[in-house]
């Protein structure tokens, strides 16, 4: 027996019920852009802070003596538009939208998918339940991040190419196609995933801390302060949720730029790390724990953004 919903024999059209959820991936995937492409400096930025002091580096800073050691936020932007140019603030936005359209696109899908057919909806058919919200966008926030891994990697990597050609280091890649092809014919598609672990790490942690702050603050606020459910409700909502999540993601987000950032031998095996722990206990044995939150004020600024 066929649905009413389905096509006509022939016919390619998709079901009317799938129409809502193509419009919002293509929706998610457009503002995902938008947003991407305004917000990129802060995350190039956060990137280069995150590599700052790394041992592996040293000897090449050291080089290049004549570069001035940024240590802040602003500090660090501003070197990159004086000696890289202004338009390096956004290298590597392609990949980066390619990522947002792969994770926000799968993370919204296979939200929907468990919320309708593993956590089931609520009796009432109304509110959700905040426990099912936090497990759903967890899992779901984890296995988009996986599956966008690789133009995590490959954004990275562009990242760095400025600050290389600075340090008077060669080129590793010359564009987003020419990257995917190097990395995958050097380590095979496995080194595609290098990082992977951290990555859905931060993912999971940013989509817990922000899932359990948004609505707690912001029932608390229209609760007890004079505050109207409007514009600046959500925006100091927004503000604390992003600090809970940054707080949360921060350290993971440092040890998978590292990660993604370290050589590789002819195995495609890292030559500064072993693994993510080995990075995680490298980092906070030579450089302290609060090395851990290095990039944390643009990782920041970029959540409350969103």
């Amino acid at each position: 027996v066929r649905s009413p919903h389905m096509a006509a024999p022939g016919r390619s059209a998709p079901e009317p019920a799938q129409w809502p959820r193509l419009a919002k991936l293509a929706a998610s995937a457009c503002a995902a852009t938008v947003a991407e492409l305004v917000t990129f400096p802060l995350d190039l930025t956060k990137t280069r802070l995150q590599i700052q002091g790394e041992a592996g580096v040293r000897e090449h800073v050291r080089r290049a003596a004549s570069q001035p050691a940024h240590r802040g936020m602003l500090s660090t932007a501003v070197g990159i538009v004086r000696e890289e140019g202004p338009l390096k603030l956004w290298q590597g936005a392609t990949p980066a939208i390619y990522r947002h359209i792969v994770y926000s696109g799968g993370r919204m899908l296979l939200y929907e998918q468990l919320r309708e057919s593993v956590l089931g909806r609520s009796k009432d058919g109304g509110s959700f339940p905040v426990w099912k919200a936090a497990v759903g966008g967890l899992v779901s926030g984890a296995l988009g991040q996986f599956l966008a891994s690789p133009t995590d990697l490959v954004k990275v990597q562009m990242q760095m190419e400025g600050k290389r050609k600075l340090e008077g280091q060669p080129p590793r890649v010359r564009g987003v196609h020419h990257a995917f092809i190097k990395i995958a014919s050097e380590g095979g598609l496995r080194a595609l995933w290098a990082g992977w672990a951290p990555n859905v790490q931060r993912a999971a942690l940013v989509n817990l801390g922000d899932l359990t702050t948004y609505d707690s603050v912001k029932h608390f606020l229209l609760r007890n302060a004079t505050l109207q459910d409007n514009c600046l409700c959500h925006g100091l909502a927004s503000t604390c949720s992003g600090l809970v999540a940054a707080t949360m993601g921060t350290p993971a987000d440092v040890v998978k730029t590292r990660i993604m950032n370290q050589p590789w031998d002819s195995n495609g095996k890292g030559l500064l790390y072993k693994s993510s722990v080995d990075c995680l206990v490298q980092t906070v044995k030579i450089e302290g724990f609060l090395s851990l939150y290095k990039g944390f004020l643009p990782t920041w600024l970029r959540m409350v953004q969103f």
